[in-house]
């Protein structure tokens, strides 16, 4: 082949002095604390977000004091919150993670299928819930729209209505 015509990235080397300018889109990194006590669950939520690769999972904890401490010190873009955490529960580890971290997005993940308790954690002034069971379905969408600073709730919750404005309730 003549090296007139070595084609680059699918495109004949002609073609790539053409004046055209590419847009090339960079999508900014989300910095990702992951607060939950079980190792097969963090593991789950690395294997999912790998189809986000902008989406870096900087820290791992396994308990509730830990998120707070964490989240204090790495001030994450997102915080993804287990209910059910030892030493601290992801509640009122979300309560004091406001106060450190205010601008740090948070979504529980947690087996609560309680209307009560979606409600007391959004209360907390997080975006977002998810139920374990609705892992798979749910969770990017989830991260997606809180990232957009918009609510998301499991559609497996029933008997609980978003309210009007996330985190109106919350303490600052």
């Amino acid at each position: 082949m003549p090296p007139s015509s070595v084609i680059l990235g699918g495109c004949p080397k002609a073609f790539k002095n053409v004046n055209r300018k590419r847009k090339v889109s960079v999508l900014p990194i989300i910095r990702v604390l992951v607060a939950e006590d079980h190792r097969d669950w963090r593991k789950l939520v690395r294997l999912l977000f790998q189809i986000r690769p902008e989406w870096q999972v900087i820290c791992e904890v396994s308990d509730g004091s830990e998120a707070v401490k964490k989240a204090e010190e790495l001030k994450p873009d997102l915080i993804l919150l287990d209910i059910g955490l030892p030493k601290l529960d992801g509640i009122e580890a979300a309560r004091r993670i406001r106060q450190f971290s205010p601008n740090s997005k948070i979504v529980f993940l947690s087996v609560e299928h309680s209307a009560d308790i979606v409600e007391e954690a959004l209360g907390t002034g997080a975006l977002g819930y998810v139920c374990k069971t609705d892992t798979q379905s749910d969770l990017l969408s989830a991260v997606e729209t809180a990232l957009r600073g918009e609510p998301f709730v499991s559609r497996s919750i029933k008997g609980y209505k978003l309210p009007d404005t996330p985190g109106a309730n919350a303490p600052l």
